[in-house]
């Protein structure tokens, strides 16, 4: 999946994921869908997430992205695919997290319980804004390792959610995302992995 950094960024995201609700082989590159509402098969959890075109996308003409800058501080912004940078999501106050965030140059990995969000792991990043940029997640049982533009920045272990869950992408407060070319593939044994691209227009 790619995902845009502040004003203008963008990023890709793939995620190996071990325990998923969605299907080995499902994606979405959202360039069949309706601008202006959520993409098909997409609930949206919290924040305001629309499909809009972007003339920079992986997959031309249309991304998914989180529109709306009307929130501040820790307020989370949720969108999550209801077939079986968010995974083993559970419900809106609990699952795990990737996030790069360019304005403290840092690569994170967390996991959100009963709403609070704690940090499993943390790299230090650069990437220019305006651009798009690859984010990997993979977690096969409590292992979980978190790759940016192919190369691996951490690997955590965590056990807090063992069973199967939804997949989804995440901003924080006011923080304008595109995402594109969202990716859930086959993993060793039972377990599966996700990835997608991803752009961050503005926000934190």
């Amino acid at each position: 999946m790619r995902t845009p950094l502040w004003p203008g960024t963008r990023l890709r995201v793939s995620a190996l994921l071990g325990l998923s609700a969605v299907a080995a082989g499902q994606s979405w590159n959202f360039d069949k869908d309706t601008p202006g509402r959520i993409a098909a098969g997409w609930t949206n959890a919290s924040g305001t997430w629309e499909v809009v075109a972007d003339p920079t996308a992986p997959s031309k003409p249309y991304v998914l992205a989180q529109v709306s800058s009307n929130h501040s501080g820790s307020y989370f912004n949720v969108a999550v695919a209801n077939e079986p940078s968010v995974w083993r999501y559970r419900d809106l106050k609990n699952y795990y997290i990737a996030r790069q965030n360019n304005l403290e140059d840092n690569y994170r990995v967390y996991k959100v319980v009963d709403g609070r969000r704690i940090q499993l792991g943390s790299a230090d990043i650069t990437a220019k804004i305006g651009t798009w940029h690859e984010v990997t997640v993979a977690m096969v049982g409590d292992h979980i390792q978190c790759f940016f533009d192919a190369k691996k920045y951490l690997a955590v272990t965590d056990d807090t959610f063992k069973d199967a869950g939804k997949e989804g992408l995440w901003t924080k407060a006011d923080a304008q995302t595109h995402f594109d070319d969202f990716r859930v593939l086959a993993a060793p044994v039972k377990h599966q992995a996700k990835s997608a691209r991803s752009r961050r227009v503005t926000g934190r």
